[in-house]
């Protein structure tokens, strides 16, 4: 018999891709700058910090700016990032993600959502999955950032269940390591190449189901 009692979920590339607003926001910050932001770019910002993120786009585009004035793009960025994701619908959550989560519930396991973003009660509330998860750990709740597993330990906490005892579901090589750091599986969702260290590497939860949970 299987030891899980829990699943822990990432938000972004896992049961929604908010990437695309994120790219969106910048892109609008960077022509207004005067330079392009692609979307090769883009690729290279995953798992990285807002006010990073910022430094690295500057770089690349060429343009200096003071502490005080990238703060002041930083928060231009994010007020534009929620506008956008405010408008989120329950078609923007990928393929088989709400059903995995439902039947996780069904068959008696404690779900939590572990991801770095302050937005995502938000997101949970427009796509209309808050009432899907035991425990909600985000950005607003932890202050180490994946790859320290603070934000899954304070889901299993919340959960009331050992670390040991949990799956974690990542799209991001930080996610996995911080899964390992923490004593639990995981399931990275994306190339086998990249998150390797997971115990098991899907193209997305539609490919998942209880059988590959209990064979962890």
């Amino acid at each position: 018999m299987s030891t899980i009692k829990a699943c822990l979920f990432d938000l972004d590339g896992v049961i929604v891709d908010t990437a695309v607003y994120h790219y969106k926001a910048w892109k609008q910050l960077a022509n207004g700058l005067g330079f392009d932001f692609t979307e090769h770019q883009n690729e290279q910002l995953k798992g990285v910090s807002r006010v990073r993120s910022l430094e690295l786009i500057l770089g690349w585009g060429g343009v200096t700016k003071t502490a005080e004035e990238q703060e002041i793009l930083a928060t231009q960025k994010n007020t534009q990032y929620v506008e956008m994701i405010s408008h989120m619908k329950p078609d923007e959550i990928l393929p088989g993600a709400k059903q995995f989560v439902q039947a996780c519930r069904d068959a008696g396991l404690k779900t939590a959502l572990g991801s770095a973003s302050k937005n995502s009660m938000m997101i949970l509330e427009k796509i209309g999955m808050v009432d899907l998860f035991d425990a909600i750990i985000d950005g607003n709740k932890v202050s180490k950032a994946k790859p320290d597993p603070e934000v899954f330990l304070k889901g299993a906490e919340a959960l009331g269940v050992l670390p040991e005892e949990c799956v974690v579901f990542e799209d991001a090589i930080a996610g996995v390591e911080a899964a390992i750091a923490g004593g639990m599986k995981s399931v990275g969702i994306g190339s086998p190449d990249v998150l390797g260290r997971a115990d098991l590497v899907i193209n997305g939860l539609s490919e998942m189901s209880l059988e590959k949970l209990e064979a962890l």
